[in-house]
């Protein structure tokens, strides 16, 4: 994630700010220009515009160029998106709402809060996959479904299930909920649980369909992942009954990766969005990791995030070891679980370094057009 700042006063904002806590600049996220920009109304007085609805307002943003856009309805209404909508785009939500199929009842003040959470997670997913270039839309061509969401939960009647289906990701707003999330991790002897973690998951199998499914792709992933057309149901079924092979670390960059191809491609999609959203925000902030172990050698050299190259592989894997080590340390020294409680093994770099090579792909084709 990238680092940003109000306009007007120069206090550093996050990524989901919707006003700077110094000045009260409104703010929001411009995703054509991948940047937090303040905001002002260009109809004056600010609030009073008879007769329009607050998301069919425009709004002048603060950068070089200007620009006009609309507040996300789902902003305005809700209070669950800061993203905006240049005003030529005739939609109402923008580029990340507009990927929903199902929320939550609204009318329940629980699910509604649970959904606010779910969508920040959401949000930084799709930041993360237009800044690598990839399909958030439907294929112009009609031959691949297009990415959507469900957000659900439980009934009395029906158990809601994180997944994946044909392009649509569903996720059990129960997750949302702390407690309930770490007792399902704890069960499932899962060593790292996060709402962001299944997003990236679960797009994984998505855009298994999209960038390798056919031609040269499939060939080389089988003889990385091995062969998907192994019965996936009974792979799934047979690793939650005997837990994963003993020699998984060997392996895999995860037990839950040894139970099918298919599992194994998502998860090492997810620990490749973990790596390169993590870096860019290190790169952000200027960190430099430099080891200095007492009595001994760094085993890894440290790095100064400013220097990678985004599409260089190697480069990547040499910022992100020293820098999850130092996280880890970090934590530690908080009494926090390590935020990347994971060590990745050479078979495991391997499928990384390969769905590097996808996504480069992916972006060269879509830069190409």
């Amino acid at each position: 994630m990238k680092l940003f700042a109000c306009p007007k006063c120069q206090q550093l904002v996050f990524f989901e700010s919707v006003a700077c806590t110094r000045c009260g600049q409104a703010l929001a996220y411009l995703p054509d220009r991948e940047l937090v920009s303040g905001i002002d109304l260009v109809d004056e007085p600010a609030g009073s515009l008879p007769g329009q609805a607050p998301h069919a307002r425009i709004w002048r943003a603060r950068v070089e160029g200007g620009g006009d856009y609309r507040l996300c309805r789902n902003g305005t209404d809700y209070a669950v998106c800061n993203w905006v909508i240049p005003v030529e785009d005739a939609s109402e939500l923008c580029q990340a709402c507009r990927l929903n199929r199902i929320v939550p009842p609204l009318s329940d003040p629980t699910a509604r809060a649970a959904w606010a959470r779910v969508e920040v997670a959401k949000h930084r997913l799709v930041y993360s996959l237009l800044h690598l270039g990839l399909a958030v839309e439907p294929d112009p061509e009609g031959e691949q479904p297009g990415l959507t969401f469900s957000f659900m939960q439980d009934s009395a009647s029906a158990k809601v299930w994180t997944g994946h289906s044909d392009g649509n990701v569903t996720i059990n707003i129960a997750e949302a909920d702390d407690p309930f999330r770490e007792k399902i991790r704890v069960q499932l002897a899962e060593t790292y649980r996060t709402l962001l973690g299944h997003f990236r998951h679960e797009v994984g199998h998505y855009y298994w369909a999209r960038l390798v499914r056919s031609g040269d792709a499939l060939s080389n992933y089988r003889a990385l992942f091995g062969d998907e057309r192994t019965d996936y149901a009974q792979a799934v079924k047979r690793h939650y009954e005997a837990g994963a092979p003993s020699d998984w670390p060997a392996r895999y960059v995860s037990a839950y990766a040894s139970a099918h191809p298919w599992e194994d491609w998502a998860e090492t999609f997810a620990h490749y969005l973990h790596m390169v959203d993590t870096l860019e925000t290190a790169r952000a902030h200027g960190l430099t990791v430099r080891p200095r172990p007492t009595g001994g050698e760094a085993a890894h050299p440290g790095t100064i995030s400013s220097r990678l190259d985004s599409h260089d592989f190697e480069d990547l894997l040499a910022g992100f070891v020293p820098l999850t080590l130092a996280l880890n340390d970090l934590n530690r020294s908080m009494g926090l679980a390590d935020p990347y409680p994971f060590v990745l093994c050479p078979p495991a770099v391997d499928k990384l370094r390969f769905v590097h090579g996808m996504v480069e792909r992916a972006r060269d084709t879509a830069s190409a057009r």
